[in-house]
């Protein structure tokens, strides 16, 4: 059955059209993970059929009595009222009300809280989007639709809500970065591109498969075009006498092919390694201690980076992952303890709260203020180079910052970390409001950043996909060295802990078995796209011998006129002249198969 469709949707936000004449609907079951680059309109989307904004043009049809909760990612709240009135107030209608404070405790508890008596004005802001995401959980509704419900969430946490919602009887909409989360909860994958809205019916794993082939298709059609377009391009340059005995049909399908528009290869951010030289010591920490009242975050840590060293730092809210972070950066002094810091090392921090930007600043002059031009492997780029790249077109470059949806201001203050060219990168949980295509060329640029990262992340995937190493934070002052990525950790941690941390009365951590099995669920990691050598070679070398045969034919038509009275020797050139157009049309064939290949590379 059919809950909510939308019709026929415009809407445009100061010069930018967000949605061109487009449809959309939700269905009963439906569970929709909406993606796109940020600053497109997701977020719009979400507070459309939520009924908090109207679109420009368009109809938005809702069915009978259709209930909607909706999860901001900003959320507001009466001050004064404590965790667990707030959650009551926006439930008065729960249609269990006498249990709500125990439900509403019960996953409090789950999401990290004690005291729900705590005033909300109080709360940091990762704290208020969890007490507001229990809030929505909660309601006897149709239809949820949740705006990063994944921030602020750690690798446990995310895990309880995955479950929840894969249990979730009514429909969802939602945007998120996580991709495990994705695959593993939704059975609908919408994608905003371009003003228009493409939905494939599949988690996340199957919208890979399926949009790949849709580009393939697409590319498939645009060399075709550009096939019949070289041709008839070649019979239009002929000359006047030529065309005049020809059709003026003939004419009208070269205009035709000529003005059609080609496909629109999807905007992604290119990042050419930026950094500094790593001298022989690096960063080294010995006996850190570090303790907040009775509440030990560190003991006696001691470890020495490595040149290249890839550390990805998790553990629970609150237990010091940020703080150390801050400790290797200075921001803040351990209680104990030294921190070593080699002549030569550069630090960029890309820290979660970004840093106070003057709104009012144009975006290139943000940019400019740390360098006019950058050096990079193809040469020195300019700061509006950069920021194209980093999806920042000329249209926005000279807007103010505060037009920014808050998506791009994190890409923009990373870009900003990344121009300063450092040697040592710390993120701390760099997949917070970074959309997915972000993410993905993030990841393939630290495959190629030589130095050092250290990141705080509860995003699976992006561990996954990044760290080598991990550092958990298990309570009591206790940060324990694991090898791999995060499927590595959970896979030892379960071994070395099956019952859980010791002194916990339930572990944060799935079973062994259910871990495993989850592990096994996800969808593999894409492998990079690359020439193998011997494309390589042929590629450096095609479009020479495409030019060398085609002057071959040139010549070949000199020397079949002067032998145009020689039948032996014409038909031999003629036989030869063949041969080279067969081989010709085969190398084009192949010089556009190596072409596209190398498009994607750049592109990935």
């Amino acid at each position: 059955m059919n809950l909510l469709t939308i019709e026929h949707l415009t809407k445009s936000y100061t010069e930018r059209l967000l949605f061109d004449d487009t449809s959309f609907s939700i269905n009963e079951g439906e569970k929709i993970g909406l993606i796109g680059i940020n600053g497109t309109g997701k977020s719009t989307l979400l507070r459309i059929v939520a009924g908090l904004e109207v679109p420009d043009e368009g109809n938005v049809v809702k069915g009978r009595n259709l209930d909607i909760r909706f999860l901001s990612q900003n959320p507001k709240f009466h001050e004064g009222d404590t965790i667990l009135q707030s959650i009551v107030r926006e439930n008065e209608g729960h249609e269990h009300v006498w249990d709500l404070e125990s439900q509403a405790k019960t996953m409090l508890t789950r999401l990290g809280f004690t005291d729900f008596d705590s005033k909300v004005e109080t709360l940091s802001g990762g704290q208020r989007k969890r007490v507001a995401l229990v809030s929505v959980l909660l309601s006897t509704v149709d239809l949820l639709v949740l705006d990063e419900p994944t921030n602020h969430l750690d690798s446990s946490m995310a895990e309880w809500l995955e479950d929840y919602l894969r249990r979730f009887k009514g429909a969802l909409l939602m945007v998120t970065h996580d991709r495990y989360f994705l695959d593993s909860v939704t059975n609908r994958i919408v994608e905003l591109d371009k003003g228009k809205l493409y939905s494939y019916q599949e988690n996340y794993a199957g919208y890979l498969k399926l949009k790949a082939e849709r580009m393939d298709m697409a590319a498939a059609s645009e060399r075709k075009r550009q096939s019949i377009l070289r041709v008839e391009l070649e019979w239009m340059q002929r000359g006047a006498r030529a065309r005049s005995t020809k059709q003026k049909a003939h004419i009208e399908r070269y205009e035709t092919l000529r003005d059609q528009k080609g496909i629109e290869l999807d905007q992604t951010v290119e990042l050419d390694s930026i950094a500094s030289r790593l001298g022989r010591t690096t960063v080294e920490l010995q006996d850190i201690c570090k303790a907040y009242g009775d509440k030990v975050l560190m003991k006696d840590f001691t470890y020495i980076f490595l040149k290249n060293d890839r550390i990805g730092i998790i553990g629970p809210n609150g237990s010091g992952k940020s703080t150390l972070m801050k400790i290797i950066t200075g921001w803040q002094e351990p209680d104990s303890g030294t921190v070593t810091i080699g002549q030569t090392v550069k630090m960029g921090y890309f820290s979660q709260e970004s840093e106070d930007m003057d709104g009012s600043l144009k975006v290139i002059d943000y940019i400019r203020n740390v360098a006019e031009y950058v050096k990079t492997k193809d040469g020195s780029v300019s700061a509006s180079q950069m920021l194209e790249r980093f999806l920042f077109p000329p249209s926005v470059q000279y807007t103010t910052i505060d037009k920014l949806s808050g998506g791009e201001k994190r890409r923009l203050y990373l870009l900003r970390i990344l121009m300063e060219a450092p040697n040592v990168l710390l993120l701390d949980e760099p997949t917070n409001d970074l959309d997915i295509q972000t993410l993905t060329i993030l990841e393939d640029y630290l495959d190629s950043f030589q130095g050092i990262v250290v990141t705080v992340s509860h995003d699976r995937y992006f561990l996954d996909r990044v760290v080598r190493r991990i550092f958990a934070f298990e309570g009591q002052g206790k940060v324990t060295q694991y090898e791999g990525g995060f499927t590595d950790y959970q896979a030892a941690f379960q071994e070395k802990y099956p019952d859980g941390l010791p002194g916990q009365s339930e572990s944060r951590q799935k079973k062994a078995d259910s871990g495993e099995k989850k592990a096994k669920e996800r969808p593999k990691l894409e492998r990079k796209l690359k020439f193998s050598y011997k494309e390589q070679k042929e590629w450096e070398t095609i479009e020479d011998e495409i030019a060398g045969l085609e002057e071959a034919l040139e010549g070949l038509d000199g020397q079949m006129a002067e032998a145009a009275s020689d039948y032996s020797r014409l038909n031999a050139l003629m036989k030869e002249k063949s041969e080279k157009e067969q081989l010709l049309e085969e190398k084009m064939e192949r010089w556009m198969y190596l072409n596209e290949l190398a498009e994607q590379i750049r592109n990935q």
